[in-house]
């Protein structure tokens, strides 16, 4: 009776062991990430305490491990104060004030400005150089696409005796050419650019146009083609302004060279160059045939002088002095033999007898008495008579005379 219950707890012990041995097995031999996590946490305790308040996160807050030592100091919140706006910086533009246009006079003499897109850009600016001119108004009547290759799209032959007389202008601007690098329809033929044919009829139609813009017989301007940045372009251009300026000349007008406006020192066409101020700008656009607005300004001032000097515009308020309105000269005594003056004949700088006379003033004897001639030569006299000069005074630097020796004297 007494084997039983010890019996029974061995096996129950037996069976405990083998339940803990089965729960040891259990456990991987790798450790698990909650594992390492604790391990860690453990370890990050040992250093700086315990964790007080929520378990896990990123909020949570560790004691030191001796509080006596390290008392708590108390947790102070973090205000974030709103931050006023910021400005962006101000930009100031320099910006050149332009003169307020003129009220034009009705008499005011006008300039007709015709020719394809690079003349329109250029007379627009050459508008804006007069605005400050009552005497002086400009008409732009441009093509941007014509020339006198393509009459079929725009016939300048027939517009310009039109503008003309819509205008009645006192000076005539022509520019174009930049279109008509293509063939030509010359009768029934298209004949292709660049042949003699094709050069001999467009120098004729150069003439028709000049005899045209001639009948007024007022000044006339062509305005030559700038440098182009294909250099074929320019090349062909180059040829055209010689056309352009031969036959312009022949009929009595002024062509306007503004080719070294637009090229540097080695004669290649240049996006930026110098603007009419000696400013560094950019001129052409980005293609290399259009004009920026420093470019066009720059056509206009080459274009401005030569307009300025045919209308003998100095200013607005220049006045022309006649016979009519000259001031009366009252501050000039009256002339007359009694007031002690001579009267004297105008005299020819072109005579070679002067006007008839071949005496100098003051050569007649006077009237109160014989002339006195002097004996005694002045040394001015004997100077440029003779080439004598006067002995200089004993003692000055130039006294070259030997002084008398007066050592041998005293022996």
């Amino acid at each position: 009776m007494s084997r039983k219950p010890a019996e029974k707890n061995g096996r129950t012990g037996w069976r405990f062991c083998a339940v803990l041995l089965s729960a040891v097995l259990a456990v991987p031999l790798v450790p698990s990430e909650s594992f390492a996590q604790e391990q860690r946490r453990t370890l990050f305790e040992m250093l700086f305490g315990r964790p007080v308040g929520r378990e896990g996160g990123s909020g949570r807050e560790y004691q030191p491990r001796n509080r006596r030592d390290f008392p708590s100091a108390p947790r102070e919140r973090s205000v974030t104060r709103p931050q006023p706006a910021r400005k962006a910086p101000s930009v100031v533009q320099m910006r050149t004030a332009k003169p307020e246009p003129a009220a034009k006079l009705e008499n005011a003499r006008r300039v007709l400005v015709i020719g394809d897109f690079l003349a329109g850009g250029m007379g627009e600016e050459l508008v804006n150089a007069f605005a400050s001119s009552p005497a002086i108004a400009v008409d732009v009547r441009a093509n941007g696409s014509s020339g006198l290759v393509r009459t079929d799209y725009y016939d300048w032959f027939t517009n310009l005796p039109q503008f003309i007389n819509e205008t009645k202008p006192a000076t005539i601007v022509i520019m174009m050419g930049s279109n008509d690098r293509q063939q030509m329809q010359i009768g029934d033929i298209r004949e292709k650019f660049g042949t003699e044919v094709w050069f001999k009829e467009y120098e004729r139609r150069i003439d028709e146009l000049l005899a045209l813009a001639g009948r007024q017989k007022v000044p006339l301007l062509w305005v030559g083609l700038p440098a182009f940045q294909s250099p074929s372009l320019s090349a062909d251009l180059v040829g055209f302004n010689r056309l352009y300026r031969s036959h312009v000349e022949k009929y009595g007008g002024e062509f306007v060279d503004v080719w070294d406006g637009f090229v540097d020192e080695a004669g290649k066409f240049v996006i930026t160059g110098y603007d009419m101020n000696g400013q560094q700008a950019r001129l052409r656009e980005a293609d290399g045939i259009g004009m920026t607005q420093a470019g066009k300004r720059k056509l206009a001032f080459y274009v401005e002088k030569f307009v300025r000097r045919h209308l003998d515009s100095a200013g607005p308020d220049l006045v022309k002095l006649d016979g009519s309105n000259l001031p009366a000269l009252t501050s000039l005594p009256a002339l007359g033999i009694d007031a002690g003056q001579v009267r004297t004949q105008p005299i020819s700088l072109t005579d070679p007898n002067l006007d008839g006379g071949d005496k100098l003033l003051g050569d007649a004897p006077l009237a109160a008495g014989p002339t006195r001639v002097s004996v005694v030569e002045s040394p001015r006299e004997r100077l440029t008579k003779r080439g004598e000069m006067a002995d200089a005074p004993a003692g000055r630097i130039d006294d070259y005379r030997v002084a008398p020796d007066t050592t041998q004297a005293k022996q």
